[in-house]
């Protein structure tokens, strides 16, 4: 029987890296945040509610949204962050779940694993059999993500804000991943956990 893993932590957190640990152990990943871009490209019916919602202010000359200017006013502001979500979200869900259909049929016993940021915040937790989150200091996050993004602490601080801490998230995990490590720690640690879903699919 295949499994759908939940796979999330903060910006940050080394849940990408994670997420290619788990491909290497030959898991099956479903990509978020691939999805979420996919979802909004032009003339697709979320581009179009969107649009409608924030204006074409937000679009860039080619038609395409800008995604920066978009994130930058919803970070800021709740009640907009609710609708985009709103708009976005439920296509997500269905994209996933077409793909873990598709992936389930060609391998009944399919490690499956959504890497999504968002996986406890939108509720989509309640859709997986597994939650793992991937944990680190809130020091490390905020390093972590103004050298790879190169953008300032207040940025950094201001993007957290908007996501449900890693104490808060850490309530809902089946497993966590501690990735105040090295990675050839973090690595061996997601060896383990796949040896472990293995046996459970």
């Amino acid at each position: 029987m295949s499994i759908l893993i939940g796979l999330t932590g903060g910006i940050g957190s080394g849940k990408s890296l994670a997420a290619s640990y788990f491909r290497e152990q030959g898991a099956k990943i479903i990509d978020a945040d691939i999805i979420s871009r996919q979802v909004v490209e032009s003339g697709q019916p979320a581009w179009k509610e969107i649009v409608d919602e924030f204006g074409a202010d937000f679009l860039n000359p080619d038609q395409s949204l800008n995604r920066e200017k978009l994130a930058t006013e919803v970070f800021q502001n709740e009640k907009k962050r609710t609708a985009l979500e709103s708009i976005v979200h439920p296509r997500i869900f269905s994209e996933e779940k077409k793909r873990y259909e598709e992936y389930s049929k060609s391998d009944s016993r399919a490690i499956v694993i959504i890497d999504a940021a968002l996986l406890i915040e939108s509720g989509n937790y309640k859709n997986v059999d597994k939650v793992v989150i991937v944990k680190t200091s809130l020091e490390t996050q905020i390093e972590r993500v103004m050298q790879r993004n190169g953008i300032s602490r207040e940025e950094v601080e201001n993007r957290l804000k908007s996501q449900m801490p890693l104490e808060e998230k850490s309530e809902f995990a089946d497993y966590i991943l501690d990735n105040e490590c090295s990675r050839e720690e973090l690595k061996s640690q997601v060896s383990d956990l796949h040896m472990q879903f293995k046996d459970l699919a």
